[in-house]
């Protein structure tokens, strides 16, 4: 059974030990400008959520890559940028109805999550359990799309 990222925003605490550690699995350094995973903020709302690719079984961005630099890794099912084959037309980002997939100006390309080949950094620095690697059964579209519909994030009226 593969295994996916499954956030519970309600145990978010916005510490981005999250986003450090993935800026350092990937990049060496901790920056979260270099992050794969982001903490939205939602002041209104008064809480913060972990946010970064769902690794959907749509794939748009796979599908509209035109050079096919975005693969399905057999082991993990992540959807995978190779970097080398990437030519940065960032026609991925803009199939992607998510936005969780982010040109890099330094390098041209770009990047999104990968799953840590299976064992996803965030994860293990997640200090409150938020963000949590699970059977695929437990997430997904469907449950992301219940999710959204239930955070309210619209301006409110005077």
């Amino acid at each position: 059974m593969q295994k996916s990222l499954h956030i519970d925003p309600h145990k978010c605490t916005g510490c981005l030990q999250c986003e450090m550690a993935c800026s350092f699995e990937n990049y060496g350094v901790f920056n979260i400008s270099k992050s794969r995973i982001k903490v939205f903020n939602f002041e209104e709302a008064g809480r913060k959520v972990p946010y970064t690719c769902t690794q959907c079984a749509e794939a748009w961005c796979l599908h509209a890559c035109p050079v096919e630099a975005i693969k399905v890794d057999a082991a993990t099912g992540a959807k995978v940028v190779h970097e080398a084959t990437c030519v940065g037309c960032k026609v991925c980002t803009i199939a992607c109805p998510f936005g969780t997939v982010n040109y890099v100006a330094d390098t041209g390309k770009v990047q999104k999550c990968d799953l840590c080949g299976g064992d996803p950094a965030c994860v293990s620095a997640c200090p409150t359990g938020a963000i949590t690697y699970v059977d695929s059964d437990w997430t997904g579209l469907d449950k992301m799309r219940s999710w959204a519909g239930k955070t309210d994030t619209q301006p409110r009226a005077g």
